[in-house]
């Protein structure tokens, strides 16, 4: 027999639904209390309850919590800048939470607490720094290699923008292929990478558009057979593209004169 009860067979309890629940010391339990009176102080109230399962009298005071001010050292590419954000002082801060400032996403990547020690996880009360990576925003490495030289540099792009390698991408006012991605785990000569995963981006100069124009006459039909010629019917070769001493294959052989 199952012990998982059908929807028909599960009811919910009204009672599980409490308003006004606090501590009640004398009950020893979160328990429903009666409002008897509240009093305005400061930005926050004094309350006067009156606990219903044991009647008990007790006062809650209800403080808004106390800003602290936390130094944050946010980092967007090869720039740094720091900054002081008021924090509630109970606030958790945990490694990788994301937060949003001056319009844009920031992700914790180190906390400090008392002696300059890290922690994953921190109170607002108990951190001295914390540091930020844009998130939103990824640096992207790139290795560039033109003939026997090779130059790096590095890019920003948006959080999950693909890169294919084998394809031609635009850089600088160049054109340059992919010729493999690193993601940290090896790098690959083909298929997608989403920025986030990319360490760097090997790109090689594409050849020059010379190099695939055809040459020959055959090429020249087959190109435009395939109309990377445009529209002609009746294709000319160009003198200056007709290799020397090729002597076109449909020219008519003059007849040898009898004796």
């Amino acid at each position: 027999m199952s012990d998982v009860m059908s929807s028909d067979e599960i009811e919910f309890d009204d009672d599980d639904v409490i308003e006004n629940a606090t501590l009640c010391e004398a009950c020893g339990d979160i328990t429903e209390h009666e409002i008897l009176k509240e009093k305005k102080v400061g930005d926050g109230r004094d309350l006067l309850l009156k606990c219903i399962s044991c009647s008990s009298i007790t006062t809650l005071n209800i403080r808004p919590p106390k800003l602290i001010r936390i130094p944050f050292i946010l980092t967007e590419g090869p720039n740094s800048q720091k900054i002081t954000i008021d924090i509630d002082n109970d606030e958790e801060f945990r490694i990788g939470d994301v937060f949003d400032e001056d319009d844009k996403l920031w992700s914790i990547n180190q906390i400090l607490i008392s002696g300059d020690r890290k922690a994953k996880m921190a109170v607002a009360s108990e951190v001295t720094s914390i540091s930020a990576l844009r998130t939103d925003m990824v640096i992207v490495k790139l290795t560039m290699t033109r003939g026997e030289f090779s130059d790096s540099q590095s890019i920003t792009v948006e959080h999950g923008k693909t890169f294919t390698a084998g394809h031609l991408m635009d850089h600088a006012g160049e054109t340059w292929r992919i010729r493999a991605i690193h993601t940290g785990e090896g790098r690959t000569m083909k298929g997608t990478v989403e920025s986030q995963f990319i360490k760097r981006i090997y790109l090689h100069e594409p050849p020059n558009p010379e190099h695939f124009e055809p040459k020959t006459p055959r090429e020249r039909r087959q190109a435009w057979k395939e109309g990377r010629l445009g529209y002609n019917p009746n294709p000319i070769v160009p003198k200056e593209v007709t290799k020397k001493r090729v002597q076109p294959s449909n020219k008519r052989k003059k007849k040898r004169p009898r004796n």
